[in-house]
């Protein structure tokens, strides 16, 4: 067991956790204005190979998270489109757009590389790590938060940013005003529809950072469906976590040390098959632990009056 929970456990928490942190974040603000955004796997996927497409042409990272965030952009803006302005089913538009992107990475890679399945080069310029020789001294804090490639920290800050933008300014007001009280903030002079697609941008944004984490940070490569599931996995720590982005970035690590433990144990010899499972489990968990302390909410609600 020595072998398994060590500090390189973990780390692989930390970079695991990093795009369903910022998958979260994305889906955070949606939810806030009433939408559910489950085409956040859709978006993350494009995300991570337009990351590696604008790394590997322009020979830049930076190049790379401008591809990533302008995918995101653009699928953030059809989302709201079509659910905001047309009035169509969030959920089917969701599934709809984790369709297409399946089918447009897969196409992409073939047509623009030439490849099945993967796509790795040398000329793909990866997140840059940042050593802190200042904290390395310091007992597993130093090797735990040293080391890191800039998304990780950059996804620690968003959470706070978010925090006090949702919770602390008057835009942050009219967002939540805009899912709670659409009525309400139209009558004050502010455009609910307005509201709704800033979230969805904002959306694309947090998709696009969560991408380029998967493909220039976690890996230095991308691999079709490379998203695994994370976009649902960041929506149930958002459902979790009632919107908090504190709340979501604990559940998110709680899945980045899920992931990280499986990937530890399949060295131990244990089954990839079930090690794969793990974070899947969890995550139909957490939902029955939330449904059930939901309706026993309900039922003292009930019965206190």
């Amino acid at each position: 067991m020595s072998d398994i929970f060590t500090i390189a456990l973990l780390q692989n928490t930390l970079r695991t956790a990093t795009p369903i942190i910022l998958a979260g974040l994305g889906v955070l603000m949606t939810d806030h204005v009433g939408i559910m955004n489950i085409g956040m796997d859709g978006m993350m996927l494009t995300g991570a190979f337009f990351a590696v497409v604008g790394s590997f042409y322009l020979g830049s990272w930076l190049g790379g998270i401008a591809a990533a965030l302008l995918a995101g952009v653009l699928l953030g803006l059809f989302f709201g489109v079509f659910v905001i302005k047309l009035g169509s089913d969030e959920f089917i538009i969701g599934v709809a757009l984790n369709i297409f992107a399946g089918g447009l990475t897969v196409y992409l890679l073939r047509t623009i590389f030439g490849v099945k399945g993967a796509f790795s080069d040398p000329a793909i310029v990866p997140l840059p790590r940042f050593v802190w020789p200042w904290l390395e001294g310091i007992p597993v804090i130093g090797p735990l938060l040293s080391g890191n490639t800039l998304l990780v920290y950059v996804s620690w800050a968003l959470v706070l940013v978010c925090w006090l933008v949702i919770y602390r300014t008057p835009l942050g007001f009219w967002l939540r005003a805009a899912g709670e009280h659409p009525l309400s903030l139209r009558s004050a002079g502010i455009s609910p529809e307005r509201m709704k697609y800033l979230a969805s941008l904002l959306c694309g944004v947090f998709a696009g950072l969560a991408g380029a984490h998967l493909s220039l940070g976690y890996l230095t490569m991308f691999t079709e469906n490379m998203s695994a599931a994370r976009g649902f996995i960041a929506v149930a720590c958002v459902i979790f976590g009632a919107g908090s982005p504190p709340r979501v970035f604990l559940a998110a690590l709680l899945f980045g040390f899920i992931d990280a433990l499986g990937l530890r144990l399949q060295s131990a010899n244990v089954n990839s098959n079930l090690t794969a499972m793990a974070p899947y489990l969890v995550t139909v968990v957490m939902m029955a632990v939330l449904v059930v302390r939901t309706e026993a909410r309900k039922k003292r609600q009930i019965q206190t009056r």
